[in-house]
């Protein structure tokens, strides 16, 4: 008999298949997203000396209470946007971390984006697709 697949492990498997085609440099680092039933979290990552930047989520003290809402995911990409300026960070990649680009997770991204750290989305889905 068919069983599906568990929902974490299909995530995990998307996660590594884009993981394979993005990777963040010293001058564009990649912003990676964890988002849980309670919670979302945000690093400003240097793939290639391993180290994060800049971090934001709403298990920091200033965040009020509950972060499993549009409304605190955009307020924890606000923060990790000026936490990221203030590092001196200009151009960021996005990964989703395997989630579907909707809900909480554009909303970080939208927030971000708005900061001036990421590309419009017509322009994010263009630079996605470098051989």
């Amino acid at each position: 008999m068919y069983s599906r697949p568990k929902r974490d492990a299909r995530r995990h498997h998307v996660h590594a298949r884009v993981r394979k085609k993005l990777s963040g440099t010293a001058e564009c680092p990649r912003l990676a997203v964890f988002r849980s039933l309670k919670h979302i979290y945000a690093q400003v990552i240097d793939d290639g000396a391993g180290v994060t930047l800049a971090a934001a989520s709403t298990n920091d003290k200033d965040s009020d209470g509950y972060g499993g809402n549009v409304a605190a995911a955009s307020a924890v990409g606000k923060r990790v946007a000026e936490r990221a300026k203030a590092a001196g960070i200009a151009k960021l990649v996005f990964d989703r971390g395997g989630h579907r680009f909707h809900g909480r997770v554009k909303a970080l991204a939208e927030a971000v984006q708005q900061a001036g750290l990421l590309p419009a989305s017509r322009e994010r889905s263009v630079e996605g697709q470098e051989n």
